[in-house]
């Protein structure tokens, strides 16, 4: 029943934005969907903070973001690809909290093993006495940030749809903050632009219908505080 009810109230919301505002939200929607980003926020802090990489081979550095492109990004799109042709999902843009349930569970399941990756990285074992040089603090904070959100989100979305993309866009604010604290760069920029970019994606949401106030809102919150938390966590 609240399935049916969120699908009419997204409808309704549709019906009262201009067709243009509705277009341009439906592309910002899309441009900016979360699946993108754990791939979009890792060349983002490559790019902020280059020093945290020197000493890093460039073959190394590119099969570092072909490892979380194809983990983070293309596996969770190929499961949801495969739950909409074998009829577990009705739409890929799974319209009620009920149809993100397995999508969630699977990729919460490539989170977490990209995350133990990358954890793993300049450990030394009796197995690998020459392991991969170590990832720097920031990017292992950012893919347990994006676990632990995932798993927060699995366990809200049973009570209420809470927003996916302000959930990532709460943790693209969260990461650059945890960056802003333990670099020594300058992000104040960077941080006003990731706000405007949070901002423009929230309101897209809501142009949309596709959420409640609260729930676009609660996920900032939470994808901010999984970053912040996982810092804490990993420092």
């Amino acid at each position: 029943m609240s399935g049916i009810q969120s699908i009419n109230g997204q409808v309704k919301s549709q019906a009262t934005q201009p067709e243009p505002l509705r277009i341009m939200a439906t592309i910002i929607s899309w441009i900016c969907h979360p699946v993108f980003f754990p791939l979009i926020m890792t060349l983002v802090i490559y790019k902020l903070e280059p020093g945290g990489f020197i000493g890093l081979a460039p073959k190394q550095l590119g099969l570092w973001f072909i490892n979380i492109g194809m983990t983070a990004v293309f596996f969770p799109l190929f499961s949801i690809f495969l739950m909409k042709q074998l009829g577990f999902i009705s739409s890929y843009l799974m319209p009620t909290a009920k149809e993100r349930i397995i999508p969630l569970m699977a990729t919460m399941i490539f989170y977490f093993w990209i995350s133990h990756v990358f954890n793993s990285m300049g450990v030394v074992t009796v197995n690998n006495p020459t392991p991969p040089p170590q990832a720097p603090l920031v990017y292992k904070v950012l893919l347990l940030g994006n676990l632990w959100g995932i798993v927060a989100l699995f366990m809200i979305n049973i009570f209420t749809k809470i927003s996916l993309h302000t959930t990532a866009a709460g943790g693209m604010l969260g990461i650059i903050v945890v960056m802003m604290i333990s670099g020594p760069a300058n992000l104040v920029i960077a941080l006003f632009v990731a706000i405007l970019v949070a901002g423009i994606i929230g309101t897209a949401r809501m142009i949309l219908g596709a959420h409640q106030k609260g729930d676009v809102w609660l996920g900032y919150i939470i994808g901010f505080l999984a970053q912040i938390l996982a810092w804490v966590y990993m420092r």
